[in-house]
């Protein structure tokens, strides 16, 4: 059989029925991006564009024999986690993650769904700082889930900046926080422990902004796993998210998803 350089991308995360974030929207990015994804689901969520009403967690058993299932033969070049709702999740994550050779992790502390249900347990908290991000490569959250890490208020770029470096500290090798506040620019801001890279876009009028969290840091595992810098790499995966928003199109009749396939098919200009 003749060999292909396709990068594989696991994921870790939440199922979203609504297939607009969690493993659908991770593993449509994956795809679109060239990529063979594949998956380990922590969690079942009901949810539609209207948010989530119901959540049930998979055994640890289970989470854990996904993830052997994948490193036993399937194997990976980059591991992408999500929603993992409680400490025992992520604990079984960590261990059995530690046992396997990860060539990069990143991880998205899915903290609040967009339309403001709660999927991580108050005590997991200290569990992901704790354990989760001392191995991970790059975090990626957003201002509000930056503010859950660091236990205060962020206002200013300053206090941007300040709080990039506090979840640094925790371990992680690099810090993205994404989207900026929510007046002005869209503004996603890096620190790898040397230097401060804020990457600036407009901020698009949608509400097709469901899973931009999870699709940001499933295109950043990606490039990534293609050996692209981690600036190059931020830059890339802006872009697309950016893309997906500008040419999504309605889902549902609330916070509808972003159009993750924009690159491949364009649905605004069909009839």
């Amino acid at each position: 059989m003749k060999s292909m350089n396709v990068k594989k991308i696991l994921t870790i995360a939440g199922s979203d029925s609504g297939g607009g974030a969690g493993i659908q929207a991770d593993l449509k990015t994956f795809a679109s991006l060239g990529a063979y994804g594949t998956s380990v689901i922590t969690s079942i969520t009901s949810q539609n564009t209207h948010g989530v009403t119901d959540v049930h967690n998979i055994p640890t058993s289970n989470v854990a024999s996904q993830i052997e299932a994948i490193f036993t033969d399937i194997g990976t070049d980059a591991v992408k986690t999500g929603m993992l709702s409680s400490s025992e999740i992520i604990d079984v994550v960590v261990d059995t993650l530690g046992k396997n050779d990860v060539p990069i992790l990143v991880v998205d502390p899915v903290m609040i769904s967009t339309t403001g249900f709660r999927l991580i347990e108050e005590d997991a908290i200290d569990c992901l700082k704790g354990k989760l991000l001392p191995i991970a490569d790059v975090v990626t959250p957003n201002v509000s889930e930056a503010e859950v890490l660091i236990g205060s208020s962020i206002e200013t770029m300053e206090q941007l900046r300040k709080s990039a470096k506090s979840i640094m500290e925790l371990g992680a090798k690099a810090v993205v926080i994404t989207g900026g506040f929510e007046s002005g620019p869209a503004t996603d801001l890096v620190y790898d422990g040397i230097e401060y890279k804020a990457f600036t876009g407009s901020r698009i009028d949608s509400c097709n902004t469901h899973g931009t969290g999870c699709t940001f840091a499933s295109a950043l595992a990606v490039a990534l796993a293609k050996q692209v810098g981690l600036l190059e790499a931020v830059g890339m995966a802006k872009r697309y998210v950016q893309l997906s928003i500008r040419k999504a199109y309605p889902v549902g009749t609330g916070k509808g998803p972003v159009n993750h396939f924009h690159n491949l098919i364009d649905y605004t200009n069909q009839n």
